[in-house]
């Protein structure tokens, strides 16, 4: 689902060159995706509602965010996994700030992807996901 959500900016800007990398990764992995529904004013909940109705092993929401004083075209990715009606913001994971001064549209289709990808090999979303994460590196 693609939304403009709190910021038509972002959903304009970003959502097709991050779609544009993130299907073309899935479906080099085999996967099958559904139609993309194209929401205006949607909220995070509703792809739940939307998963439900497809019968979507996941849902993905790209939202416009809410805009901030230096980014007033970020968007939001949320995945669920099995996405149901009885779905918190515990069972996502959300992947924000994505615009050009952030987290640039082909990077966060990557991290998307990977997270997609680890969420079916897992079977689970939201705070049960386990990233594997970059060890810290200190500057020396």
């Amino acid at each position: 689902m693609v939304s403009d959500g709190l910021s038509s900016l972002a959903a304009e800007a970003h959502a097709v060159p991050t779609l544009a990398k993130l299907l073309l990764l899935l479906q080099r992995a085999g996967w099958t995706i559904c139609p993309i529904f194209i929401v205006p004013y949607a909220r995070v909940k509703l792809q739940d509602e939307i998963g439900v109705l497809l019968g979507a092993r996941h849902a993905l929401a790209l939202l416009g965010e809410r805009p901030g004083l230096g980014s007033p075209d970020s968007l939001g990715a949320y995945l669920t996994w099995q996405p149901g009606l009885d779905k918190t913001d515990a069972d996502r994971n959300c992947v924000s700030n994505i615009h050009s001064a952030g987290l640039p549209p082909e990077a966060a289709a990557e991290k998307l992807a990977q997270l997609l990808l680890r969420s079916a090999e897992q079977r689970c979303s939201g705070i049960r996901l386990k990233e594997t994460v970059e060890p810290f590196k200190t500057i020396e």
